[in-house]
């Protein structure tokens, strides 16, 4: 009499079965994380699931290797978030918010000397500059800044260029890079980031945003050889914000390195 009983207990397990298979094909393989923070989300997780997995494909089709995150109020996705890479002179970015921090300068007036040396590190990455800069805040000055914005995975190295950075540190940088310039150099910082020379305006630079959104980024590239491209961040409308870190290596010429950071930077950035 019990052996006509078990049908229901199988059809059951089928149909937890289905379940939980529905359940792991709509896990993406991208990341996306919760971070601390004040800020309201510009787009809800479905449309940067989408975004974030649109330019995955992209970025696994290229040469080399690529990483990018997306900082959208609370919520931070991206690829190869944790991945360490040279900074090459997205550092220089640090290194501005390191000396405008320091306290001899926070609370005071810049000397015409002190514009002279970080406006062209940061408009026109210019590199004798950027060492002049490092030899007054040292690693100690990029690991503070560091600490301050949250960064989890910072490296210092003797040579600014080659300071260890992750996507998503980057990201977490430039989400509140305006927070973390003192109120007195605030303006004059992020006018150095929105007025980047226009031959180094490529990659995001390129990228068609919509009308009042402001644009604030800085990047850096390994000689014109496509070893390193990297472009990080941070756009503005009104009480808006997102930030995008995104780190290229090997891409084998700057050009092609350059595409790849427009075409990343144009997936996570569609019907913004």
């Amino acid at each position: 009499m019990s052996s006509a009983r078990p049908a229901p207990r199988r059809a059951l397990t089928v149909l937890l079965l289905l379940a939980l298979a529905l359940l792991a094909a709509t896990v993406p393989a991208a990341t996306s994380a919760a971070e601390p923070g004040p800020a309201t989300p510009v787009h809800d997780a479905d449309h940067w699931r989408e975004r974030v997995a649109a330019a995955r494909s992209y970025a696994l089709a290229r040469r080399g290797v690529v990483t990018f995150a997306v900082l959208d109020g609370r919520r931070l996705h991206g690829y190869g978030l944790d991945r360490r890479a040279q900074s090459q002179s997205v550092a220089k970015a640090m290194l501005m918010v390191a000396y405008l921090s320091r306290p001899d300068v926070a609370f005071r007036d810049l000397r015409e000397s002190e514009r002279q040396l970080l406006a062209p590190m940061v408009r026109r990455s210019d590199n004798p500059t950027a060492w002049r800069v490092f030899g007054i805040v040292g690693q100690r000055g990029l690991r503070r800044v560091g600490d301050r914005a949250g960064m989890r995975r910072l490296r210092t190295d003797p040579i600014w260029w080659a300071t260890g950075i992750t996507a998503a540190d980057q990201a977490r940088f430039f989400m509140q890079i305006d927070a973390l310039l003192p109120p007195r150099h605030r303006a004059y910082g992020m006018r150095l980031l929105e007025t980047i020379v226009p031959s180094q305006r490529w990659g995001i630079g390129r990228v068609s945003l919509p009308a009042g959104w402001r644009l604030y980024f800085k990047g850096g590239w390994g000689t014109g050889t496509g070893a390193f491209d990297h472009q990080i961040a941070l756009l503005t409308r009104g009480e808006q914000r997102i930030s995008v870190a995104i780190l290229t290596t090997g891409q084998g010429s700057h050009a092609y390195g350059n595409e790849t950071l427009r075409a990343v930077a144009a997936r996570l950035l569609r019907r913004l």
